[in-house]
């Protein structure tokens, strides 16, 4: 479904948004769609998905997706923490899930994604927030912690970095990167699965599949790789170091919980152990049998380290 924001000129962002019937039935995925909408940033709006579960009067618990995924990736995590008695708050970024699909690869930016996310934060009044956050979800999610330490009260950060740019970025990453841009069709869900320590179905396989009926949806999945700053002059770069200098005063709690399978991202959580305060005298935690998409290989875990964290602290 080809959209255009109302009443701007062509000139203006143009938008896929991908037919509801394409999430009908997906494999363990019972919950109900929320939107909203916030400014594209030419004039127009683009609408949002979250999942919204449990007790709407709690502090929220704010899990963040990254690339090529979307909300799906939390559904094993979600209901043992809404048991636990907490709202739980799932956002599609927007190029994914049933979020819509700007058409262009020009149209995402980091800035952009940032701004998108922290409407949407804004919009639903979100406060004392223990935030888990993976990939892009931490690329974004730490930033916006830098910028309003105020709004959180816990973080989890999974298989995530702040890169500035300043250090090299890894192979395994550049490899990726490469990848992403060559390969003629983008498989998402085959790079969950291969990405993963155990095996997807092919109904899990589909359900990350889903959001994308073609090539022309993949604009923002195409994208992301390239938006990490792999250099200290990289659009990002230094927006990242004044977020970290928000970081390096951070003093809540704050947990690395990265998987013992992702060439990725590993090492990094000793950065974030080392430069922010929080994360003193945590017990942070090396998940075993976990690759990139741990949510996927460890789901139950990942919920049941959240939950212990919030029983076990207060927010300074």
């Amino acid at each position: 479904m080809l959209g255009q924001n109302p009443s701007t000129p062509a000139m203006h962002m143009n938008y896929l948004r991908t037919p509801d019937e394409r999430f009908e039935q997906l494999a363990d995925f019972p919950f109900k769609p929320n939107y909203l909408h916030v400014d594209d940033g030419e004039g127009g709006r683009l609408r949002v998905h979250y999942i919204d579960e449990g007790d709407r009067e709690t502090a929220p618990v704010l899990l963040l997706h990254g690339e090529p995924s979307w909300s799906y990736l939390y559904r094993h995590m979600i209901p043992p923490l809404v048991e636990a008695g907490h709202r739980v708050i799932a956002p599609d970024l927007i190029g994914f899930g049933r979020s819509d699909k700007p058409s262009r690869q020009s149209d995402y930016s980091y800035a952009r994604h940032t701004q998108w996310l922290a409407s949407t934060i804004a919009q639903l009044g979100l406060n004392d927030i223990t935030l888990f956050c993976q990939d892009w979800g931490g690329l974004l999610g730490l930033r916006l912690v830098g910028r309003q330490p105020e709004r959180y009260a816990r973080v989890i950060a999974a298989n995530t970095f702040l890169p500035t740019g300043d250090e090299p970025i890894g192979e395994a990453f550049e490899q990726w990167r490469a990848f992403s841009q060559s390969v003629p069709e983008f498989p998402v869900g085959q790079i969950l699965n291969k990405a993963t320590v155990r095996e997807l179905s092919s109904q899990e396989i589909a359900a990350y599949d889903a959001p994308f009926p073609d090539e022309s949806f993949k604009a923002g999945a195409r994208k992301f790789p390239l938006l990490v700053p792999t250099t200290p002059e990289a659009e990002g770069a230094q927006e990242n170091r004044a977020a970290w200098e928000g970081l390096a005063r951070f003093e809540k709690p704050f947990l690395t919980a990265f998987g013992d399978s992702d060439p990725i991202t590993r090492g990094a959580e000793r950065l974030l152990q080392q430069r922010i305060p929080g994360a003193v005298g945590q017990t942070h935690v090396i998940v075993e049998q976990a690759g990139h998409f741990l949510q996927e290989d460890q789901g139950l875990k990942l919920a049941q380290i959240i939950n212990d964290l919030i029983e076990n602290s207060d927010p300074v």
